[in-house]
């Protein structure tokens, strides 16, 4: 938890200028902020934050000795201030840690580190106050606690757990070591992602003869040749920029250029393939994982997993790991089936024997063609991003009834935007859009907060998301078109950013997607994916960038009808990432363990029907577990699909744009936050607890 009490608080001057993060800035003052901010003004936050937090619990102390208060009064005296000066410090912090993501640089990526080191060292003290640790549970042993409103009761009992997985009972060495973890697996963290980024931004492949790109599409020839120009070079520039690489892997004739593509990525920040030992993170991997346990022994727990799962919605790694595989058992017959289907596609129609790992997208594609007649690339032309991000923004408002406008703010990037959120003409909500690769640009597409909807100084700060894709940017002149495949992820993350957006709690520990169980905040992402897939939403989502034609109605039924092609082998592969997630953290440095390779292997053999080549280093680029909050919880995307899957149920049952449906869902789920436990949440939008069997009938495995 962060903190630093507002009204204490007064702007320093550095070298005669007025440090922006440590202004109350509405929003971001991203013209403003310079790297030489970051690290005075995390100081000066958490310098005031502690000497101020001392302050207040000798007040605390003081007054309940003479007098026994209320929990509601313990709660403003106490948990109010330091929710405030935790709003101050998260709003300075945010911006700092998007631009790291978004446009980073060897000057911020410094200063990130040196300021998350401080902020690391702050949250493990924050967490292992033992003063403060009894207050709050002074509190929760109040007989009045049940009076205290559901958000703050949550809250305290939340932050109560928090505590004992900070070592708050930790004594002595013991108490010092754990803090020396924290901080060792924060450092350890940011150098695996900077690995990854560096890695991927090290290597490009430069080709000279148009000839070699065949089958690769227009758009995606001209931004190669767009990018040899800009590093002054003749011909073509490819790199592993997700939207490039997905397309090579799948459309390019050129069968060696899949290869080595396929090379480069898969061993990205390993000692294997073109960029060999420069970024490796093998070394990082073992004393991340190494930490985790050592940490886990410390609180009492045998392994990590215990410990992620103690705040999530499961109950154990076990049951976890039987979840995934009865999905697996479930999914392998339909798998078989798939490869055997592609196998003899491939023999038939090009004579190919064997399937290598970067054959299978490409004849996968060309299977899809061949069966559905419709490939990701037809749909692209009707998919163009000012009618998808409008067709959006159509689903929201006839679901939960609110409007989402363009705004002017100061942004990082001139192809980022901003835009407000209004129900019945009021602003409730606001959100970044960035939605192209770039090379300082982070992989991958996520949802992160930048503001969160509280109870600010007697007013209300209304929440504000940063919504951030990868996808391949528009050509000179040319609209920015998308595939489908690219709709849908749009469409996952601005579920996460609803989320975030659209609560109404205003108690910053259960406020959108904070205090939500981890295994369950994918819930309203992945539900907002099946609205790609309904025709009704299509009719509007769709239209052709030149002829403003509709989606034609063959093309329609074909990819509806294509849906659920091969879903089966792509439910294994993320079976297969979960198991190996949750077994490592539960297995490392026991007596069986053979080492992250061989367990890899292992999990394979049993799980998957597609080995890869023993080069294959995915685990060295798998930043969810070993750079994000994934540890041990990669499985909440399969755990929370199957949430997804049930509560979009009712609105197939129910009516797709059902009001009343819309309105629980918004009320029971979105606007809810984190305040109370997700199974309960879910039981109240649905009247019942959460079946599977929607899940294997959305997937076409029933």
């Amino acid at each position: 938890m962060l903190l630093i009490l507002a009204n204490f608080y007064h702007k320093p001057e550095t070298n005669g200028m007025t440090n922006p993060l440590l202004q109350d800035h509405t929003l971001p003052p991203f013209d403003n902020i310079k790297p030489a901010d970051v690290v005075p003004a995390i100081s000066e936050l958490i310098e005031k934050a502690e000497s101020h937090l001392s302050a207040l619990l000798t007040e605390q102390q003081s007054a309940t000795q003479k007098t026994a208060l209320s929990s509601e009064q313990q709660w403003l005296e106490l948990i109010a201030p330091i929710e405030e000066s935790d709003d101050r410090i998260d709003n300075a912090w945010a911006p700092v840690s998007h631009l790291n993501a978004v446009a980073n640089n060897d000057e911020l990526r410094q200063a990130y580190e040196q300021a998350q080191q401080k902020l690391t060292a702050y949250h493990t003290a924050f967490g292992q106050n033992e003063a403060l640790y009894r207050a709050y549970q002074q509190i929760a042993d109040s007989a009045d606690f049940k009076q205290l409103d559901q958000q703050k009761k949550k809250s305290i009992t939340d932050s109560l757990r928090n505590f004992r997985l900070s070592g708050v009972n930790l004594e002595g060495e013991n108490k010092k070591r754990f803090a020396e973890l924290q901080a060792e697996l924060s450092q350890l963290g940011t150098t695996f992602a900077n690995n990854v980024l560096d890695a991927g931004n090290g290597w490009v492949k430069r080709l000279t003869d148009e000839k070699e790109l065949a089958g690769l599409p227009a758009f995606l020839v001209t931004g190669a040749q767009q990018a040899a120009q800009k590093r002054k070079l003749e011909g073509y520039v490819l790199t592993l920029d997700i939207p490039v690489y997905m397309t090579v892997m799948t459309q390019s004739e050129n069968r060696e250029l899949r290869r080595e593509m396929y090379e480069a990525y898969n061993t990205r920040a390993s000692r294997f393939g073109p960029t060999a030992n420069q970024w490796d993170n093998t070394d990082n991997i073992n004393q991340i994982v190494t930490r985790r346990q050592e940490l886990a022994n410390l609180l009492g727990f045998d392994n990590y997993a215990q410990v992620s799962i103690a705040s999530k919605m499961a109950e154990s790694p076990e049951q976890v790991i039987g979840f995934l595989q009865d999905l697996a058992d479930k999914t392998r017959p339909f798998a078989e089936q798939e490869l055997q289907e592609l196998q003899a596609f491939a023999k038939e129609q090009y004579q190919t024997e064997s399937l290598d790992a970067w054959d299978i997208p490409y004849f996968s594609e060309k299977l899809k063609i061949a069966k559905y007649d419709i490939s990701q690339e037809q749909l692209r032309p009707y998919f163009p991003l000012p009618v998808v991000l409008d067709g959006l923004f159509r689903v929201a408002k006839t679901l939960y009834s609110i409007d989402v406008t363009l705004s002017e703010a100061q942004t990082w990037n001139e192809h980022a935007q901003y835009y407000e959120i209004r129900s019945q003409g009021k602003q409730i909500a606001g959100f970044y859009l960035d939605l192209h690769a770039r090379a300082e640009k982070r992989g991958g597409a996520w949802m992160a907060g930048c503001r969160t909807r509280r109870q600010k100084q007697g007013q209300l700060q209304l929440p504000v998301s940063f919504l951030v894709c990868n996808f391949n940017p528009a050509n000179d002149g040319q609209a920015c078109l998308l595939t489908h495949n690219e709709v849908t992820t749009l469409f996952h993350e601005f579920g996460h950013g609803l989320h975030h957006m659209l609560t109404q709690m205003d108690v910053a520990a259960v406020s959108g997607i904070s205090g939500v169980a981890w295994d369950a905040v994918e819930l309203p992402s992945q539900f907002m994916e099946n609205f790609c897939w309904q025709r009704e939403v299509l009719a509007f989502l769709s239209q052709h960038h030149q002829s403003k034609e509709a989606l034609p109605a063959t093309l329609l039924d074909n990819m509806l009808a294509a849906k659920n092609f091969q879903s089966a082998l792509q439910m294994l592969r993320q079976l297969e990432f979960a198991i190996f997630d949750l077994r490592l953290h539960m297995e490392y440095g026991g007596d069986q363990f053979q080492g992250v390779q061989a367990l890899l292997d292992e999990v394979r053999q049993k799980t998957a029907l597609i080995i890869p080549p023993k080069f294959n280093q995915f685990q060295n680029g798998f930043s969810h577990i070993f750079a994000g909050g994934y540890a041990a919880g990669y499985y909440s995307y399969k755990w929370a699909e199957v949430l997804s899957a049930d509560a979009f149920s009712a609105f197939e049952e129910e009516g797709l744009f059902n009001p009343e449906t819309g309105q629980r869902f918004l009320n029971e789920i979105l606007a809810k936050g984190g305040s109370d436990e997700a199974m309960n949440l879910f039981i109240n939008f649905r009247g019942r607890k959460p079946d599977a069997e929607a899940l294997m009938r959305h997937s076409g495995l029933n």
